[in-house]
C-alpha cells in the first residue's frame, strides 16, 4: 500500500516538475561520455545517455524511470532481510518504515548516482546473504561472485561505493578465504574501478583534486559542521527513525560476531561510516545524504533482530517519517505552498523553486538565438554564472548552442567548453537568476550590452523566480 501510494505521487510529480540542478548536470553528462567526471564516476552519465537514446533525456522521461526504480528499493531491502533469515513480519515492517524515510522516499526519486548506488549496495548484501544460506556449493559460489560484482557496481556508481567494496573484500577474505569464487567476484567487480583509476592517473587526477582541494576552501573541523551533520540526519532520516538507527547500531556492535553475515553487516556499516563521517565533520561542502549508505546495513540488521523497543516507537517512526515525506511532496507539488515563503527570503533557500520555470527560460533563450542570423548565430555562446544554471541550459539546449560557465572554481564545463575558447565568441547571452545577482557589465567589462530581457516564474499566484537574459557584444578593444 505504501509503495503504491508513493509510486502514484511520483508519477504525478514526473508530469509536473523539471530537473533539479544536480539532475540537470547528470543529464548533461549524457552529451559528454567520460569514464569519470569531477564529481562522480561515469555510470550515471551512461544511464542518462541510455534514457536519452544517445542524447540528454527529458525530465519527464527520467522521472518516470526513477519513480519506478525508487519504489523498488525498499523491496530490495525486504529481499535482503529475507535472504538473511529475517521473518516475514519483521522484514515487512522494516521495509515499510524504510520506504517512508525522506532520504529514501524523496532522495532516491531524484536522478542521482545514489539510486544506482542503492541497488549495487543492497544487491551485494542480498547475494552475500544468499551465499550464507545456499544449500549447494554451486549456488553458493555463484552468489559469492555476484556479491563482489554488485560491490564493484556500487563503487562505479559513486565514490562512497569504494568503501563498500573494501568492506566486502575484507569480509570475503575473512569469512570465505578458502573459496576462490569470492576472489573471482572481487576481480570482476574491480574491473570498472581499474578503468576509473586509469582515467584518473592519465588525466592528472582531476576528481581527486576537485574533491579534496579545489572545493575545500575553509575546510576544518568545527562545531558548526557537527551541527550540520546532526541536523541533516534529523531531517533526512527523521528523528524517531534516527533514534532507532542508534539503538540497532549499538545492538549490531554487541552481536557483530554472532555469525558471518552479522560480521558483513558490521563491516558494511563501520568501514564506510568512519571516513564519511570524518570527512563530513571536516568539509563544508559535504552533504548530509553522504552518510546514508552505511545505514542500509542497520536496516537489514533491524529486520533480522526484530523488535528491540516498544511497538509505539516503531509506529511513531513510521508516522514521523511519513509526515515529513508528505510535507515535502506537498511543498513541491501544491502550487499554493509558494505563498508560505516570506517575500524577503533568500532565493537559494527554497530548493523546490529550482524544479520550475526552466522551460520558460529555455524558450526565451531559443527566441534570442533565433533572432541572430548568418554568422552571428554561430558566434554566440550562452553563459551562466554557476554550474547549476549552466547544467539546466546544457541539458535543455543540448547541441543547439555552446554553453559557457563562470563558476568560481573549474567545473566540468571548463572541460567541455573551455573558457579561453568561448570567451573569444563575438556575442555572449548571459543567463542568470536571483540567486546569482552579479552584474553582466562587471563580469564582461570588455563587452557592451546589446539587449536585456527577463523571465518571471509564478506558482500559486506568487512570483517564485526571476531570470534575466543579457546579450553582450564584444567591443573593438575586447
Amino acid at each position: 500500500m505504501v509503495s503504491v501510494a508513493l509510486l502514484a505521487v511520483r508519477l504525478i510529480a514526473a508530469s509536473r516538475i523539471g530537473f533539479g540542478d544536480s539532475e540537470a548536470l547528470y543529464a548533461s553528462y549524457a552529451l559528454f561520455p567520460q569514464p569519470m567526471y569531477l564529481d562522480h564516476p561515469g555510470a550515471i552519465g551512461l544511464l542518462a545517455r541510455l534514457l536519452g537514446q544517445g542524447s540528454a533525456p527529458t525530465p519527464e522521461h527520467v522521472h518516470m524511470f526513477t519513480a519506478v526504480f525508487a519504489t523498488l528499493v525498499p523491496w530490495l531491502l525486504f529481499r535482503v532481510a529475507r535472504n538473511a533469515g529475517a521473518s516475514l513480519r519483521a522484514s515487512t515492517i522494516t521495509a515499510t518504515v524504510f520506504a517512508l524515510v525522506p532520504e529514501i522516499s524523496i532522495g532516491l526519486y531524484g536522478f542521482t548516482p545514489d539510486l544506482l548506488l542503492a541497488f549495487g549496495w543492497l544487491g551485494s548484501l542480498a547475494f552475500a546473504a544468499q551465499a550464507m544460506s545456499a544449500k549447494d556449493e554451486k549456488a553458493k559460489d555463484t552468489a559469492l561472485i555476484l556479491t563482489g560484482l554488485c560491490a564493484g557496481l556500487a563503487a562505479a556508481s559513486k565514490v562512497s561505493g569504494v568503501l563498500l567494496f573494501l568492506a566486502v573484500a575484507l569480509w570475503l577474505v575473512k569469512a570465505h578465504r578458502k573459496n576462490r569464487y569470492g576472489y573471482v567476484g572481487l576481480l570482476i567487480g574491480a574491473l570498472p574501478l581499474l578503468v576509473l583509476g586509469y582515467h584518473e592517473a592519465t588525466t592528472g587526477a582531476p576528481m581527486l583534486h576537485h574533491r579534496l582541494s579545489a572545493t575545500q576552501a575553509g575546510a576544518g573541523f568545527s562545531p558548526m559542521l557537527l551541527g550540520k551533520v546532526l541536523g541533516g540526519q534529523l531531517g533526512y532520516v527523521s528523528p524517531v527513525v534516527l533514534f532507532l538507527v542508534v539503538v540497532y547500531a549499538r545492538d549490531l556492535w554487541k552481536t557483530r560476531a554472532a555469525d558471518a553475515f552479522s560480521q558483513l553487516l558490521f563491516l558494511a556499516f563501520l568501514v564506510p561510516l568512519v571516513p564519511l563521517l570524518v570527512f563530513s565533520l571536516w568539509s563544508p561542502r559535504a552533504e548530509p545524504h553522504w552518510l546514508a549508505p552505511p545505514l542500509l546495513a542497520i536496516g537489514v540488521h533491524a529486520a533480522r533482530r526484530g523488535l528491540l523497543g516498544s511497538r509505539r516507537i516503531v509506529t511513531a517512526a513510521a508516522i514521523t517519517a511519513g509526515a515529513l515525506t508528505a510535507a515535502v511532496h506537498a511543498w513541491v507539488l501544491v502550487p499554493e505552498s509558494a505563498r508560505l515563503v516570506p517575500k524577503n527570503a533568500d532565493p537559494r533557500a527554497n530548493l523546490a523553486a529550482e524544479l520550475y520555470g526552466w522551460n520558460n527560460v529555455v524558450d526565451a533563450v531559443r527566441s534570442q538565438l533565433a533572432a541572430e542570423v548568418g554568422d552571428a548565430k554561430q558566434e554566440i555562446v550562452v553563459v551562466g554564472p554557476h554550474w547549476t544554471v549552466c547544467a539546466q541550459l546544457q541539458a535543455a539546449l543540448e547541441n543547439e548552442a555552446k554553453i559557457g560557465c563562470l563558476t568560481d572554481i573549474p567545473d566540468d564545463f571548463d572541460h567541455w567548453n573551455p573558457r579561453p575558447q568561448w570567451q573569444r565568441a563575438r556575442k555572449v547571452l548571459f543567463v542568470t537568476d536571483a540567486r546569482f545577482p552579479q552584474k553582466p557589465e562587471v563580469l564582461f567589462p570588455t563587452r557592451a550590452v546589446e539587449s536585456r530581457s527577463g523571465v518571471s516564474v509564478f506558482r500559486g499566484g506568487v512570483r517564485i523566480r526571476v531570470f534575466s537574459l543579457t546579450l553582450l557584444t564584444r567591443t573593438g578593444g575586447g
